[in-house]
């Protein structure tokens, strides 16, 4: 089996994609207070910073700042899919090797992660973030999705209302 290997950044700023396992499903909006809370329960345990976020149907995009002395972001995944999955009924049709290792097939294993380098790859990330609804066909409008931390960015006045309104050209593809 492959040994993944994670850059780990003590007080680190992270990407992340993580994905349900059946991307066709919608739990995510679905069970968006369920999600919610999960993500309560792990920051109160395990402290970090959610500096944006984007909630899809079947995959969620976040930007984290872990504490100091801190690069465990596998635990709080973790933590974070266990206590959501284990909120709600999930029909079985697991696998025999997901059964055998305790899974309820919710999530995909792995998650994806990048460490933020600098202001401008922090931006291109936040950027990318608050447009993926509108990439995946979920609104015409970034600030129509309401599973989206855009909607924060414009009150604190970072970003304008109209940002990636039809046009835009600053959004980077990361995929």
């Amino acid at each position: 089996m492959p040994q993944y290997r994670r850059f780990r950044q003590p007080g680190g700023c992270y990407f992340f994609t993580v994905n349900l396992q059946d991307r066709r499903r919608r739990l995510l909006t679905d069970h968006i207070e369920q999600l919610r809370q999960a993500f309560r329960v792990v920051r109160a345990k395990r402290p970090f910073v959610v500096e944006a976020i984007v909630v899809l149907p079947d995959h969620l995009h976040a930007i984290w700042t872990l504490p100091s002395a801190d690069d465990d972001f596998s635990t709080r995944w973790r933590q974070i899919k266990e206590q959501f999955t284990r909120s709600f009924h999930v029909p079985d049709g697991r696998s025999a090797s997901r059964i055998k290792r305790g899974e309820r097939g919710v999530w995909q294993r792995r998650f994806y992660e990048h460490v933020i380098r600098d202001e401008n790859d922090f931006s291109t990330h936040i950027d990318y973030i608050h447009y993926n609804p509108v990439k995946h066909g979920h609104c015409v409008r970034p600030i129509d999705w309401p599973y989206s931390s855009l909607r924060a960015f414009v009150r604190r006045g970072v970003l304008p209302v109209h940002w990636g309104a039809a046009g835009i050209e600053t959004v980077l593809e990361l995929d």
